[in-house]
């Protein structure tokens, strides 16, 4: 084994999430995703495909179909995109390793946005980068970059900046003129972006399109910008792997060669799936954000409520990310509670030191009663220290 693969260091939220597992009485809110099953439509275009017998490889960019869907998709969002930029792949996990692996050299410098999901720290540590974090700073419970931060770590020297907002686990979203100022830094500097915008649809401020701002939005075809999505979150599609990247015309046919070395392709089936999830958009996503906002405003008024506890309502995303006075080790912290209230949350740690001390708790829950009781067993858990 590698050592660099040695020194990967195990994910902290399984660990949490292994304690509780099997529990009836454990209220499970750890992993980052919806406990609302796939919608039907979505499933039954699977179901037809496979019983239609596509049981066979696929082109290494993805079926054209889904492709173009793809591209009609985003440029209902942003400004026009060429199916010819869209590389789909086996989930967004996937899309971002091959982006990694197609822009990165062992001992080139990576800076990341950090605190952040740890898989993108992870990947380019595999690829024997050496990567930087620049922290984002806790403002009254919120989040926020410090720019002049990042105009210090990202240097000539630097290869690649990996962005992931609306930011897992914070909420924290990037601003428009936080996006112009960092494309043209690292225009000047020759970096690239690696922009991890799986979240955007998950967005709960007044915008015209109905989404968190996108580097797409800034930025010319060609510059040195990638970016990622996947139909996990916004779909209710995460056990289905299937992601997308848009790419500059340059990388298009490399990506396409990392493919077949890594998949070989997505399955017909589920980009059969993701064709059906994406002309039927309006029948889910939306539905899902009205949702997802409800259960936001439905945790947080409590979680601030509880003596000790400080959090701020998430601009993006499916998380609370709160912190709680006289608990440092956050790890500990979440085992506790697993074991003495019944409560499974991710600790802040496993996004990286500048999470320690925090929690975070996915609020993507289908039944409102379920985060009513949570909060009433952390509440009544902390009265008892």
């Amino acid at each position: 084994m590698r050592q660099t693969i040695e020194n990967l260091e195990a994910s902290r939220i399984r660990e949490v999430a292994n304690a509780g597992i099997g529990r009836d009485n454990v209220l499970a809110f750890w992993f980052g995703e919806s406990d609302e099953v796939t919608p039907d439509f979505i499933r039954q275009a699977a179901i037809d495909s496979l019983e239609r017998g596509e049981t066979f490889y696929a082109h290494n960019l993805g079926l054209p179909a889904l492709r173009e869907a793809v591209a009609a998709y985003m440029s209902g969002l942003h400004p026009r995109i060429d199916a010819g930029r869209i590389a789909i792949t086996s989930g967004g996990v996937s899309a971002l390793m091959l982006a990694v692996q197609a822009l990165v050299d062992a001992g080139d410098e990576v800076v990341a946005i950090t605190p952040v999901w740890p898989n993108l720290t992870a990947q380019p540590a595999i690829m024997g980068a050496r990567v930087r974090c620049v922290p984002l700073v806790p403002r009254g419970g919120e989040w926020a970059l410090d720019l002049d931060a990042v105009w210090a770590a990202v240097t000539p020297q630097t290869r690649l900046l990996i962005v992931n907002a609306p930011n897992n686990p914070t909420g924290w979203t990037l601003g428009r003129a936080e996006q112009e100022a960092l494309l043209a830094h690292c225009r000047t500097t020759g970096t690239w972006i690696l922009a991890d915008e799986v979240y955007e649809r998950l967005y709960y401020e007044p915008t015209a399109n109905g989404c968190a701002p996108s580097f797409l939005d800034v930025a010319a075809p060609e510059d040195r910008l990638v970016v990622v999505h996947s139909f996990s979150k916004s779909f209710l599609m995460t056990g289905w792997r299937l992601g997308w990247l848009v790419l500059p015309p340059s990388l298009v046919d490399g990506v396409g060669k990392l493919i077949e070395f890594n998949t070989s392709c997505a399955s017909v089936f589920t980009q059969r799936a993701g064709i059906v999830a994406l002309e039927r958009t309006q029948e889910v996503t939306p539905r899902v954000v009205a949702h997802l906002r409800e259960c936001r405003d439905t945790l947080v008024p409590l979680l601030q409520q509880i003596p000790g506890v400080r959090v701020a309502p998430a601009r993006g995303g499916m998380y609370a990310f709160f912190q709680v006075e006289g608990f440092g080790d956050s790890l500990t912290l979440a085992k506790r509670l697993v074991a003495e209230a019944g409560l499974g949350l991710a600790p802040g740690s496993a996004f990286g030191s500048e999470g320690e001390g925090w929690l975070r708790w996915c609020f993507a829950s289908r039944d409102l009663a379920r985060l009513r009781e949570g909060a009433a067993r952390l509440k009544a858990w902390l009265a008892a220290q």
